[in-house]
């Protein structure tokens, strides 16, 4: 082939091979952009939680969800202690404490005034000796000196000794040594004696007599002093102390 003919071949072919390399081009990409798309969709399906942002709707997709993977039963080799709980015991119910009954205060009675005690003297005589319980006096009928814890009142046989304040008989017996004994408890702790009474006296133990009320007579049974002859030893104490009889009866 000659030179023209090489230049007319060169010129059709270079013509002709811009547009193969032009459409083999083309082609490579819409291939590469198919498997591009494809690859996209794919990725999108098997992604259930991924939001597709899409300004126009197209058709819907189904979302497959996988298959929870199923349990597994936990096996160990050690044993397993089970532990029983007994039912809680019955128990009777515990009955309701009883009331307390209502203390009431204590019911103070009204103290009554205690009138004064009204004392008489118990015989009317001569004073033939008087109290001496702190000296020695002279004792005629035993020749002797000693203590004399009352007071001796001469006077008639027979006359009437009466209590001298009023009060409980507290008995009424034959001494030895005094005689014919009565004996009157009065308020305040006082005690009076009448001794050297005549025998059978009007009265008994346990009698309640008032001042001046007759509760023997006058004799002379008192073997330590008979020989004063008829007189009244008459002596006092208070809460089981001796006491002159002159001051009981001011």
């Amino acid at each position: 082939m000659d030179n023209r003919g090489k230049r007319q071949a060169s010129s059709i072919f270079g013509g002709m091979g811009f547009y193969i390399a032009l459409l083999v081009c083309v082609v490579a990409a819409g291939v590469v952009g198919y498997f591009a798309l494809l690859n996209d969709e794919t990725e999108t399906v098997n992604d259930p939680l991924q939001m597709v942002d899409q300004l126009t709707p197209g058709p819907s997709q189904a979302v497959v969800e996988p298959d929870p993977e199923p349990a597994r039963p936990v096996i160990s080799d050690q044993p397993v202690t089970v532990i029983r709980q007994e039912p809680p015991e019955e128990t009777e119910p515990e009955p309701d404490p009883a009331p307390e009954a209502p203390v009431s205060a204590p019911v103070q009675e009204p103290v009554m005034a205690q009138e004064p005690m009204a004392v008489v003297p118990p015989l009317a005589g001569e004073t033939a000796a008087v109290f001496s319980i702190d000296q020695l006096t002279y004792d005629a009928t035993l020749g002797d000196w000693r203590t004399h814890d009352g007071i001796d009142i001469r006077a008639a046989a027979g006359d009437a000794v009466v209590a001298a304040a009023a009060g409980t008989v507290l008995s009424v017996e034959e001494d030895g040594r005094m005689g014919t004994t009565v004996t009157v408890e009065h308020q305040d702790g006082y005690v009076t004696t009448y001794a050297s009474l005549q025998p059978d006296p009007p009265v008994l133990a346990g009698d309640s007599v008032s001042a001046g009320a007759v509760i023997g007579t006058v004799g002379n049974t008192s073997l330590s002093e008979a020989g004063l002859g008829a007189h009244l030893h008459f002596s006092v104490a208070r809460n089981g102390e001796t006491i002159d009889p002159a001051l009981f009866l001011e």
